[in-house]
């Protein structure tokens, strides 16, 4: 078990909920000093994104965000100093897409993660059919490999998501891209219902969860929440102490304990 499935789990057993914020690597501000103080906020995990030109999992302000940060020249190696940097007490995993890890070697991006002290790496567009070698160098370097779960997906498809993931299964809580959603889609109870008898690792939803309400709703069925562009879109328009006053709304609405 990894550093980030211990986390959770942590969480989980005790009756808690876990929060984990996600962050654009690479955006202005988004340095070793905002990771710390979204890990104050009351973050369990923080998943750290590596921006990518063809961003397929990701809406509108998540794709600005990344434009912005490739724009000023962001490399996936300035995105794990700032991780290194950090030097966080808590889990950090990354989120990046398939063709930055096959550009740089899968063993050689995991060597990478694993020096700068990363606990988990999340590749949307790496599906559970084509995951095995990139499975095995995670393992193999101690870091949690986490599989995402979609709305829809086979009983059979999400046995062995939930057979193979590492860390959580990070539960796609609607169709379609990131962004905050008016109401969070029954789909994503239904999908953790579906994976529950399948899997004991932490079940936690993202992709919508735009309010510490809807936050709070997945609380009840979930075992946590990632939230990204809710906190990102106040980044992308300045407002950083507002950010962290969002990211402490999310962490107070859901159960420590």
């Amino acid at each position: 078990m990894g550093a980030l499935e211990a986390a959770l789990r942590a969480r989980r057993d005790r009756g808690g909920r876990s929060f984990v914020p996600y962050l654009t690597g690479g955006y202005p501000g988004v340095d070793a000093a905002l990771l710390r103080s979204v890990a104050d906020a009351g973050a369990d995990a923080i998943e750290v994104g590596v921006p990518h030109s063809d961003p397929v999992m990701d809406g509108g302000v998540i794709q600005e965000a990344s434009a912005v940060a490739l724009a000023a020249g962001t490399h996936p190696s300035d995105v794990l100093a700032t991780i290194r940097d950090a030097a966080l007490e808590i889990p950090v995993a990354v989120m990046t897409y398939v063709n930055p890890v096959l550009r740089r070697g899968v063993e050689t991006f995991v060597d990478e993660a694993r020096d700068a002290g990363v606990a988990g790496i999340i590749v949307p567009d790496l599906p559970v059919d084509e995951a095995e070698a990139f499975d095995a160098a995670c393992a193999g370097k101690g870091i949690d490999a986490v599989l995402l779960a979609a709305p829809g997906a086979a009983p059979s498809r999400l046995a062995e998501i939930g057979a193979r993931s590492h860390g959580f299964v990070y539960c796609v809580a609607t169709y379609g891209v990131t962004g905050a959603r008016d109401a969070l889609d029954g789909s994503a109870r239904e999908l953790v219902s579906a994976l529950r008898p399948l899997t004991d690792l932490p079940l936690l939803v993202g992709v919508g969860i735009g309010t510490p309400d809807q936050a709070r709703q997945a609380g009840e069925f979930a075992d946590g929440v990632i939230v990204g562009s809710a906190l990102m879109d106040r980044l992308v328009r300045g407002d950083r102490g507002g950010m962290l006053d969002l990211a402490r709304s999310f962490r107070d609405a859901l159960p420590p304990a």
